[in-house]
């Protein structure tokens, strides 16, 4: 089963209706939709591209990204969506890893690349798909892979996770039977990436036949949010915490008037939630919050947390002082089974913490071309998520600390050894270690502490990581140190880093 099909029901069902907006504007009807995708899907296929080969799509989030991503499906590709905010660099290790034969991308590479991926820019001048449209979507099994999510794990480069046909299917009926009621005439907007959960969170609103709306800014501004929930009814979207801390600051800071009205949901995840935003976000925006937990290894299809047990988060902090200041991340979905299980795999009783695992046709196949991480990963049938939580008796999960330490800034995961070996590069350092520190706006920013062979200025150690990485990624502060703290196996100790990071905050508030 092919999820483009969806793409085809709502076209024949609907033609005429809004498929996707860019901005304000209507940029296509389903039949104008269906009409690109099928002949882009068939210029892919002049090419000699052929069914089960990966595309990557590297861009902004524009009209045309939905364009590419539709026509690789239909065409009965495997989509590998690479973040926007990457390094060419970066980009290359996922082109060559994925073996992806062709890059749809709006912007050229400021470097030649290892990988032989052929560039392809859809507005570039005089672009026109070349070639037979095709009538329908090619046919792929429920079990052949469609999105390649690419995570990085701590100890080494990033890793593909490849999610079926099937596994997308069951992330959609998630999303219709637990996260959200979806009518025909909302309209999902992505002011979050495409590339991440934003994307594939398009495919519950194309079985429904429902419009999606690439904002014109490609990407998430206040203002912009503003404007399109007072022009437009029935608008829901997906936003990482952080995102949903900027609004409720900008509305209160410039006393916009917003049509609660016409806001359908707001469905957030990606990071914790902190209960000072929560019971901000509510006093904001009333009962449209919902929140999902999951990864990419089984994209937000883990937990979700709905309206209603957002409830006791609007009343006042007086009448609800006894519970716990932690946030959960809501109850298991029904399609899915969740369990606590201690490091041996064996399952923990109710109320107790240990590793957070999954399994159901939500859970990847596995990782591209990793079967060692891929046997870490998934044992006896189970995903280990790598995350720490406990599941009270009614079900309630909440996720208490992670195994590896992620930071996550923006709603975006940065992997600390990504970020050191970088460092490492450098030949003044000898020593690094990266740890993520509370930041007000975007939940954590990164914080590197080194030991150095010789004086080195933080200005040439930050030009040294900008040219190897991406900026979001870069440390913001650097702590140079005459030696790391370390335990007594000689391993670097994080906690006394996080700690010595915490003790200013602690001593300006005594």
């Amino acid at each position: 089963m092919n999820i483009a099909h969806y793409l085809d029901h709502s076209a024949r069902v609907g033609p005429t209706r809004p498929a996707l907006y860019h901005g304000a504007a209507l940029h296509a009807t389903y039949a104008q939709l269906q009409a690109r995708v099928q002949a882009l899907g068939g210029h892919f296929v002049k090419l000699g591209l052929t069914p089960g080969e990966r595309v990557a799509i590297y861009m902004k989030n524009r009209p045309a990204y939905l364009d590419a991503l539709l026509a690789t499906w239909y065409a009965g590709l495997v989509v590998v969506p690479i973040n926007a905010k990457l390094h060419w660099r970066e980009v290359d290790y996922i082109l060559e890893d994925s073996g992806s034969r062709l890059l749809i991308s709006d912007r050229t590479p400021d470097a030649e690349l290892a990988s032989p991926a052929v560039l392809l820019r859809l507005d570039a001048p005089g672009f026109a798909a070349d070639g037979e449209p095709l009538a329908e979507p090619l046919h792929r099994a429920s079990r052949d892979p469609a999105w390649i999510f690419y995570t990085s794990g701590t100890t080494g480069r990033p890793k593909g996770a490849a999610l079926s046909h099937g596994n997308l299917a069951c992330m959609a009926n998630c999303y219709l039977t637990n996260v959200d009621r979806v009518e025909t005439d909302h309209v999902l907007a992505h002011f979050a990436p495409l590339s991440h959960g934003s994307g594939i969170y398009l495919i519950p609103y194309l079985m429904r036949g429902c419009a999606n709306l690439v904002p014109a800014s490609a990407g998430f501004d206040e203002a912009e949010f503003v404007d399109l929930v007072n022009q437009r009814a029935g608008l829901a979207m997906f936003l990482a915490p952080t995102m949903i801390r900027r609004l409720v600051d900008h509305l209160e800071a410039e006393a916009t008037p917003l049509a609660l009205e016409h806001l359908q949901a707001i469905v957030y995840g990606g990071g914790p939630m902190y209960e000072r935003d929560l019971r901000d976000a509510l006093a904001t925006f009333g009962p449209r919050l919902v929140q999902i937990y999951g990864q990419g290894e089984s994209p937000m299809t883990i937990s979700v947390m709905d309206r209603e047990a957002h409830a006791p988060y609007a009343e006042t902090a007086e009448t609800t002082a006894d519970r716990q200041a932690l946030v959960p991340v809501g109850r298991p979905h029904p399609q899915v089974e969740v369990a606590i299980q201690d490091r041996q795999g064996n399952p923990l009783p109710a109320g107790e913490e240990g590793e957070i695992c999954v399994r159901g046709d939500s859970v990847m196949l596995g990782y591209w071309n990793n079967p060692a991480a891929t046997r870490e990963a998934l044992r006896d049938g189970w995903l280990r998520t790598g995350d720490i939580g406990r599941m009270e008796v009614d079900g309630t999960l909440y996720l208490t600390d992670r195994v590896k330490d992620v930071i996550i800034s923006g709603g975006t995961n940065i992997y600390p050894r990504e970020v050191e070996e970088v460092l490492l590069q450098h030949p003044a350092v000898h020593e690094a270690s990266v740890v993520g520190t509370p930041h007000p706006e975007w939940g954590e920013e990164v914080v590197a502490f080194v030991s150095l062979h010789r004086p080195l200025d933080p200005a040439e150690l930050d030009r040294h990581c900008l040219e190897r990485m991406a900026r979001f990624k870069r440390p913001k502060r650097y702590e140079v140190l005459e030696s790391l703290p370390k335990n007594a196996y000689g391993k670097i100790v994080k906690t006394a880093l996080r700690q010595r990071l915490a003790r200013p905050q602690q001593e300006s508030t005594s």
